[in-house]
């Protein structure tokens, strides 16, 4: 049987497709582009809020959690961000005091705000950075007249400096300085100095994403907090025994705990070695507002050295078990949302 082919049909079908299937690709394409452009989220972040504002505002914070009107920290330095175009070396004092003013004789942060421009940004830009630090909480103490512990209520600083109480440190903000191993780039964090062996601990309540061998920052956790807007980098942590035990890429730890140990390791393709020259913590975080900026050259690093400085004023106790040779902290923290 033969079978005879109109060629003049099959060729007008074959032009159909190509011009159908170009169409299809330039929609796709053009489809694609349209809702990467529709994904409005925040591409950069340059953290210049100074230590003495953001001082400030987190005591009118807690301050006024009795008071008729409840200041909120973020708000203020927000406000003073999208005054100053987020150059607190223009910071006054003064210009906080006039707005905790005008919000406590009734106006709102809404209308005071409503003509600066780039408010919306600073507040979301700023509540990625600072979100998870202040609120509600409960925590261990000892009675000082029973001596017993008990649980007591909070509201104010819920996160902990990164290295536990007692243990001393220096830092200076070496944010930005040059940085040579494997290739020129830059440092993006801030290398608290100390003893071999202090114990790190979790700043923020979160989920560990990282636990290993880097061969920059030597051994290293990586911890992501639990509105994922926050990872937290803890590197050159101890050889042989750099962090807890127990502690595996999954579980939940909470601001306070120990996690690991302050070391010299990294700089090198081999695990569990020394080559950092002088024993210290490198802190680092890293804002995260859409998945695409983690792991690729769109990461948002900030400077965290005021942020330590903050920090430092609460900082969490603990203590040795021969039997585990870890330590561990000596008061508990619980939050109601954490799971």
């Amino acid at each position: 049987m033969v079978i005879k082919i109109k060629w003049k049909s099959l060729l007008v079908v074959l032009i159909v497709t190509i011009i159908t299937g170009g169409f299809f690709i330039l929609y796709m394409n053009r489809t694609q582009r349209v809702s990467a452009e529709e994904e409005d989220y925040i591409k950069w972040v340059d953290f210049r809020v100074s230590y003495e504002a953001m001082d400030k505002a987190l005591k009118a914070d807690i301050n006024s959690i009795d008071e008729e009107v409840k200041l909120n920290w973020i708000e203020l330095l927000a406000y003073l961000g999208a005054r100053y175009g987020g150059n607190f070396a223009r910071y006054k004092a003064r210009d906080m005091d006039d707005l905790i003013n005008r919000l406590k004789s009734g106006e709102s942060i809404e209308s005071i705000t409503k003509n600066l421009t780039h408010y919306d940004y600073y507040y979301e830009a700023y509540s990625a950075v600072l979100g998870g630090f202040v609120g509600p909480f409960e925590i261990q103490e000892k009675d000082p007249e029973t001596g017993e512990i008990v649980w007591v209520k909070k509201y104010g600083l819920k996160v902990f400096s990164p290295i536990a109480a007692g243990y001393h440190y220096s830092h200076y903000d070496d944010f930005g300085n040059s940085r040579s191993y494997g290739f020129r780039r830059v440092h993006l964090g801030n290398d608290l100095l100390g003893s071999v062996g202090t114990p790190i601990v979790a700043v923020e309540t979160g989920r560990i994403e990282a636990l290993g061998w880097n061969q920059y920052g030597g051994w290293r956790i990586g911890i992501r907090s639990l509105d994922n807007k926050r990872y937290y980098y803890y590197a050159h942590l101890r050889k042989d025994h750099p962090y807890v035990k127990s502690l595996k890429e999954g579980d939940i730890v909470l601001s306070g705990d120990v996690i690991g140990y302050l070391g010299m390791t990294g700089y090198s393709r081999r695990e569990n070695v020394n080559n950092i020259r002088t024993p210290h913590l490198h802190f680092g975080m890293q804002l995260i507002f859409h998945e695409s900026q983690k792991e690729t050259l769109a990461e948002i690093w900030i400077d965290v050295y005021r942020i330590v400085k903050l920090l430092n004023r609460n900082r969490s106790p603990v203590s040795y078990n021969k039997d585990t040779k870890e330590f561990h902290r000596i008061y508990d923290i619980r939050f109601h949302n954490v799971p």
